[in-house]
């Protein structure tokens, strides 16, 4: 009854914390799934004076591990990496996605692979969870101060971009139907007023179906590259809006399968960045929706 209560309390923390480390929905849930297993097997939990510490020191230790487990089939991965899409629907009150908005946003988690196993863990610990710089050291078993340079090193490396706004998912909803009409409809000026310039275009096969290998710069690529995309979409295919990595996105469906996923990095009203993730492999956790 005890573990039934701590899931429910920390399960969504948990997961939360792992799959901004690892950046897969399904490593992420593994995780959380085997140190509730692991509470379950625990004699006594009286004894651990910070529960909610003691949840998050197994989880960044097993997403420790599991990125350096991972690094060399990292390196040989075929094309753009890109992090598994975390998928919600449209919330009936929209706040209740703002907080964690930016901090799951696909250019976010990339920003985080700049930095090693243990500073992507003091970073999300500090700046994510707000977690004081003593309870950082009790998880990752380092000093307070040396936390502390850690965060600041970290902070100051990856320069996080500040792209869409808290205050405008609402109009960004609008703005990606809107884009994805004008795909559809291969309305190639509209495309373009909508991409910024210098606007870049990664995409994720993983070696497994067609996709740019690298990225794709300049908006009249991106526009003709997508139009050229729509050509090859068979007529069983269907559109639909979701919340993806805490902004609207695109889902690309074939046979009621999904086939593609498509997120953004908006900023004042117009398109910097198009992440595409059509990995089979990455879509898994998605066959149900």
């Amino acid at each position: 009854m005890q573990t039934e209560i701590l899931y429910q309390t920390y399960k969504p923390l948990l997961f939360s914390l792992a799959y901004r480390m690892l950046g897969s929905v399904m490593d992420a849930e593994d995780i959380v799934q085997e140190v509730f297993l692991l509470l379950e097997k625990s004699e006594d939990l009286s004894s651990i004076q910070n529960i909610k510490a003691y949840l998050c020191k197994i989880v960044t230790n097993r997403s420790i591990d599991k990125l350096r487990s991972s690094a060399k089939k990292r390196e040989l991965y075929v094309g753009t990496w890109l992090p598994e899409p975390f998928v919600e629907d449209f919330a009936k009150d929209p706040s209740s996605y703002y907080d964690t908005k930016e901090s799951i946003s696909t250019a976010y988690l990339l920003l985080l692979q700049q930095l090693s196993e243990v500073e992507r863990a003091v970073f999300l610990l500090r700046e994510v969870f707000q977690f004081n710089y003593n309870e950082i050291a009790s998880i990752v078993g380092k000093t307070s101060a040396n936390c502390r340079q850690i965060f600041h090193r970290a902070n100051k490396s990856i320069m996080i971009k500040n792209h869409s706004t808290l205050q405008d998912n609402i109009d960004l909803s609008r703005f990606v139907e809107k884009f994805a009409d004008a795909v559809q409809n291969g309305n190639i000026t509209e495309i373009l007023s909508m991409l910024k310039e210098d606007a870049v275009y990664y995409s994720d096969g993983g070696g497994k179906v067609n996709a740019a290998l690298r990225p794709i710069y300049s908006a009249d690529k991106i526009a003709r590259f997508l139009l050229g995309i729509m050509k090859k979409i068979p007529e069983n295919s269907t559109v639909c809006f979701k919340i993806v990595n805490g902004s609207p996105g695109i889902i690309l469906l074939i046979d009621d399968m999904v086939q593609y996923v498509l997120s953004f990095a908006i900023k004042e009203g117009i398109i910097e960045e198009v992440y595409m993730v059509a990995n089979p492999d990455k879509l898994i956790h998605l066959k149900h929706l």
